[in-house]
């Protein structure tokens, strides 16, 4: 979570305690839910104001986020077959490796049939 492991949000939360009290923290959460809602709703309506103006303009916002998208999707799939060369190709080494197994599996349970049925 964001790089921080278990004992340092331990150690962080410990030491927020010691530093406010009990009695300070569910009005600093308040404050910080507040906060957070007020910086989401800003952003919104930035976004919400810059795609009216580009309706009234005549330019489609949604051309230029797509191409974006579209290249940071393709860069991705080229780096990661780059680093792992045989990702493309494991369903089928995973099918290679099934099919055998399966079949020694139904070899085992056709000579161990008999023997169950004694016991």
């Amino acid at each position: 979570m964001f790089g921080i492991g278990f004992s340092e949000l331990l150690f962080v939360l410990v030491a927020v305690l010691m530093l406010f009290g009990s009695k300070e923290i569910p009005q600093m959460a308040r404050f910080l839910g507040k906060t957070m809602a007020q910086l989401k709703n800003a952003t919104n309506e930035i976004k919400n104001e810059i795609h009216n103006s580009a309706k009234h303009t005549g330019v489609d916002v949604n051309s230029f986020t797509g191409g974006i998208s579209e290249e940071i999707r393709r860069a991705k799939e080229d780096i990661s077959s780059a680093i792992n060369p045989l990702k493309d190709m494991s369903s089928e080494i995973v099918d290679d490796i099934n099919k055998p197994i399966q079949e020694v599996k139904e070899d085992i349970e056709n000579l161990s049939g008999p023997i169950k049925r004694q016991f």
